[in-house]
Order: C-alpha cells, then structure tokens, then sequence
C-alpha cells in the first residue's frame, strides 16, 4: 500500500520549556519537540497528513497521536475495520512519547501486585496480572513489524534497592508474584547485581521480572505512525483541539483549521490534557514532571568501571524513584521526578539533583559530559491506575490515560482495548480500570500543588532519611 503525500508542514513555533497543562488552554500549535535524545537519534520523521485545514466529517476521531492513540489507530483498522482520524497539536508523539525513559515494564500504574489485592482481592488481582501480561506479549509482537524498528533491549527488569530497609518489601513482592500469580519473579544479591548486571554502588539487592524491554522512544512512536498509516489511519498534526462539544448524537472538535465532527471521539492526551478541553476529563489526572539526562558515550575504560553487562531496564525503590539503563550507543540514561511547577522545569537544580543521583550510583562518571537533557509531564492518575473507560454512557466518547509513567508497554494494550470499546465489542473487560472513571480531587483540586510540595519532601525523608 502507497502511503499518501505529507502536505508541506509550516514551520515550526520555538518549543516552550515552561509549558503546563494545568493552566495551558492547549500544548500548542506546531511547537517544537523537546530536545530529548530520541528526537535527536531518531533520524527524519515519517510523513503524517498535515494540518486540518477544513470543516470534515469522520466516524472516529482520537485526540493525541502518542502511543496509546497510534495503537488505537491500528487496532480500529486491523481488528473493527475502521479508519480513524487522529488530531496532534504540535508533531507527533510530541508529549509523554518522546520524553520518557524507553522503558517497557511488565506493570500499568504506580501500584504494584500485593496493593492489587489489598484493594480488589486475589481474584481480581489475577485478571489484572493476566491482562498486563497478554499486554507485554502484545507489544512483543508489535515491535517485531517492519514498520517499527525501535532498537529494542529485551531481557528483563531490575527492581534495585537503594537502602537494606527496602529489601524485605521486594521479597514479599517475589512471594505474592511466585505464590500468587505464578510469576517467576527471584531476589538478586547486591554481589549478583555488581557482577551479572552493573555496579551501581547504590543497590543493596534486586528483585528480578523476567520480563522487561529498553527501546527507542521516538522510533517506537514513528513506528506506531507508519504502521497507522499504513493501515488507512489519517494522522493531523498542528492540529490542537481547543474544545470538544457533544451535540445531537455528534462531536464537535474545535481545530484551529477546521471543525471535525466526529461519531465516537477517543481521549489519549495523557500527561498533556488541558482542563478546558472537555469537562469529562477535567482534573482528572495529576501532571507530574519528570526529567531525564543522557550522557555523552562511555569509553571502554568507563563501561569496564560500571561493568554495565546489562541492557535492560532498571528501577531503584525510592518514591520518586530513578529509571535508567545503559542505551545501544553505549550512553547512561538516566531520569527522575523533577519541578512541580512548568514555570520552575528549567531551574538547574532538577538537573543538579539529578546528576548527583547518577553520582550516588556511578561515582566513576562524576562530572562526565551531558549530551541530551530534557523533561516532560507524567500523567497520574489521583488513585495511580490507568482507566480505559467510557465516562457518559449517553456520549461515544472513550478515555485511555493515568499510567503514571509506565505506559510504554501497556499504552499498546490500553489503545486496543479503547478500540474494542469504541467497536462495541468492549462487554467482557470488567476489571475495575475498565468499569470506573478516573477518580478526581474534588474541592481540593486547587491545592493539588501545595499537597505535592509537602508530599516531595515527605518522600525525600522517608527514602533518604529515615
């Protein structure tokens, strides 16, 4: 199949360092991306089909073009038939997907398996681990297409200790996840670690998940865009959606170019969804910066240093932890949380805080050269579970969003699962992030910030402390 020509793009606007979706009306319009590693490895972008430029009718239309409404995309057309329409403010995958860590987990959420069953019970706990796990085997399978050649790192992931006190919670994780779920999870010692793995001083052992994948963020999203297309999918850039109205069985989506009126409309805006645009997704996340520096490449001498035999993905256990692995390219990557505030992302103390936590667990890379530094908003949910949901039943309007900053993996999952809904095929997903509405702060939405600031410095004492 011949994928249609790319209408001449206009330039682009300076990328805003200080954008915030808690008080943007909308990310842009043809901004920049931000000067992340994975756009500046990623080689050209693939055509997309330009902005809207008309009034057009469509059956569906999903607003963001990341890896959750490309893979809605795919799924509409490989499984339902249905060619959508997706709409993008600025280039495609401008948000969360090119501004994460490229780190797929066998996880959805912030929760891990022991709270599953704290809070809904073994039984259901079950069917989630099975829905999570059928979501690492479909993104197995989606980075195996031709069209998607994103440098993958298969092999695993470390959940890594900072503090002995951490290590009996990661061994009841092991037992829940072995005795539970049937899951071969295996405790790993701190020697294991520094001699199979890398020597990060820091670790005091390590839970092991058999499952766990780096990839290249930006080529993993061009992939998902090439695929769409591929498939009959039409993808507009430079075309933010500055409200989205239902009326008479229809939706009406507001774009600079043109009003898209759509028979079922798909939300995967994650992290970047403005309060304004439809008041069923209005505070129902909580954007979370995080940031993330590259290094310039190791020499021999220093990868003999860090003895950085694996590439996969690695998670310490603070709250706010660090994600971070050693890239194709033979550069550490390494992120974290970061400001609160979009006005406060450039300060250079996020960039200092992270350096020294690359320090703590490095010390041979003290003071080496940083090529890519970047940040960007986490979408997280008030209740730290996605929802993929139809929030009014009287509108065919759909909603996938909430990973809190594990999405990779399971925005491929959570994008098929959108589609089966928006097909009417969605009856059987009865799992409580399938049956609920992302839950919102109420009264206290005013206040998130300040509770955040007090929280960050609770979890400051608590993880280094205490």
């Amino acid at each position: 199949m011949q994928l249609r020509a790319t209408p001449l793009k206009p330039a682009r606007e300076p990328f805003d360092p200080a954008y915030d979706p808690n008080h943007a009306r909308s990310p842009g319009t043809g901004k920049d991306y931000a000067p992340t590693y994975w756009i500046g490895t990623a080689g050209p972008e693939p055509e997309d089909d330009g902005p809207v430029t008309r009034d057009i009718d469509v059956d569906v239309a999903i607003i963001g073009s990341g890896y959750t409404g490309l893979s809605c995309a795919i799924h509409l057309a490989r499984e339902h038939g249905i060619k959508a329409t997706v709409l993008e403010a600025n280039g495609v995958a401008w948000g969360c997907s090119t501004r994460n860590g490229g780190q797929a987990q066998i996880s959805a959420g912030r929760l891990k398996r022991s709270q599953w069953i704290a809070r809904w019970g073994v039984d259901v706990a079950r069917k989630m681990h099975a829905e999570i796990s059928e979501g690492f085997d479909l993104f197995r399978a989606l980075v195996k297409e031709p069209e998607i050649d994103c440098d993958p790192q298969d092999g695993g992931h470390l959940y890594i200790a900072h503090r002995d006190k951490m290590l009996p919670a990661l061994e009841n994780e092991v037992r829940v996840l072995n005795d539970t779920f049937g899951y071969r999870a295996r405790m790993i010692s701190r020697d294991e670690i520094h001699r199979d793995f890398v020597r990060d001083e820091e670790a005091r052992g390590a839970m092991y998940e058999p499952d766990g994948m780096g990839i290249h963020a930006a080529k993993l999203a061009f992939g998902y865009l090439r695929l769409a297309r591929k498939l009959g999918a039409r993808v507009h850039t430079s075309s933010p959606v500055l409200s989205c109205i239902a009326k008479g069985g229809m939706h009406y989506l507001t774009t600079p170019g043109g009003t898209v009126r759509a028979r079922a409309v798909c939300i995967a805006t994650a992290g970047y969804t403005s309060p304004g645009m439809n008041a069923l997704t209005r505070h129902r996340l909580m954007p979370i910066l995080s940031n993330s520096i590259v290094t310039r490449p190791l020499t021999e001498s220093e990868q003999k240093a860090l003895n950085f035999k694996a590439r996969i993905p690695l998670t310490d256990t603070r709250t706010l932890r660090h994600y971070y692995r050693m890239l194709p390219d033979g550069r550490v990557q390494i992120g974290s949380r970061s400001a609160i505030t979009g006005r406060d992302a450039g300060n250079p103390k996020h960039l200092e805080l992270l350096l020294a936590g690359l320090y703590r667990k490095f010390p041979a890379l003290r003071d080496i050269d940083i090529d890519y530094s970047w940040w960007g908003w986490v979408d997280v949910s008030h209740d730290m579970m996605p929802r993929i949901f139809q929030p009014d039943p009287a509108q065919r309007l759909f909603y996938a969003m909430g990973y809190g900053g594990n999405g990779v993996m399971y925005s491929a999952q959570a994008g098929r699962r959108m589609a089966q809904m928006v097909a009417g095929k969605g009856g059987d997903l009865d799992l409580p992030i399938f049956t609920s509405s992302l839950p919102g702060h109420g009264l206290l939405t005013p206040f998130r910030r300040l509770g955040q600031w007090g929280m960050y410095r609770w979890y400051y004492l608590r993880d280094e402390i205490l």
